[in-house]
């Protein structure tokens, strides 16, 4: 549930604060940043363990619908790699090597190795926001993720989550509503149905219409003779 500046939101089971009276809570890039949001930002302590998406609306309730995800991408272009956000809903994925290569003009585009995200974002990998990142970094947000009252993101740690308007992440300055970004999760495949001998039709029988095995009077049996071969035996 959304709430206003002044009042905290009602989210699962979290507890949620000012942001700005919590920044021990924050990556330091994030605390520095929250300064320049257009819009209230709150904060909540979670299970460093359950930070992963999954895992965290699971233990403490909030729908994934109401959680985003912020993805980096490296793109290669001109020989040179170039380092992205991507923000959509936690029901989504990216479209990093179909729309987003395309829309940074690069050759080819990937998610960017652990380590590289890590280091170039000053933030925890599980925790990466799209708040305080790189003024250089394109911020690529999904329509959904702009349109939403309050959207919960990560806060640059595994320890806590941010909830703020998905206005203010549109507003960020390095950021842009690219529609089409977050493509729904693939469905799990279905198990193949177990396959069971069917039983033949009446009609489907080496004994058919007209042809008895007993009783077989001299004019069927000529024509039963002299039928093609490939219509079987009698």
């Amino acid at each position: 549930m959304a709430s206003s500046p002044s009042t905290a939101p009602r989210l699962g089971t979290l507890t949620w604060t000012s942001a700005a009276e919590r920044p021990e809570l924050l990556a330091a890039p994030v605390a520095a940043a929250l300064g320049g949001l257009a819009g209230p930002a709150w904060v909540a302590e979670i299970d460093a363990d359950l930070a992963d998406t999954a895992a965290f609306t699971e233990a403490y309730g909030v729908p994934p619908e109401l959680s985003a995800n912020c993805v980096v991408v490296a793109a290669r272009r001109a020989g040179q790699t170039v380092l992205a956000a991507c923000v959509v809903p936690a029901t989504t994925r990216a479209d990093v090597n179909g729309l987003v290569r395309r829309h940074l003009g690069a050759r080819k585009a990937s998610f960017a190795p652990q380590d590289v995200a890590v280091a170039e974002s000053g933030m925890a990998y599980g925790g990466i926001t799209p708040l305080g990142l790189p003024p250089s970094w394109p911020v690529l947000v999904d329509p959904a993720v702009a349109a939403a009252e309050l959207v919960v993101v990560g806060s640059g740690t595994r320890g806590s989550k941010l909830a703020v308007p998905g206005a203010a992440l549109a507003a960020l300055p390095a950021a842009e509503v690219l529609e089409g970004l977050g493509r729904p999760l693939a469905e799990p495949p279905r198990p193949a149905p177990t396959a069971t001998p069917a039983e033949r039709a009446p009609d489907d029988r080496d004994v058919g219409w007209g042809e008895r095995a007993e009783d077989v009077r001299g004019d069927d049996r000529r024509y039963l003779e002299d039928r093609p071969p490939h219509w079987g035996s009698d």
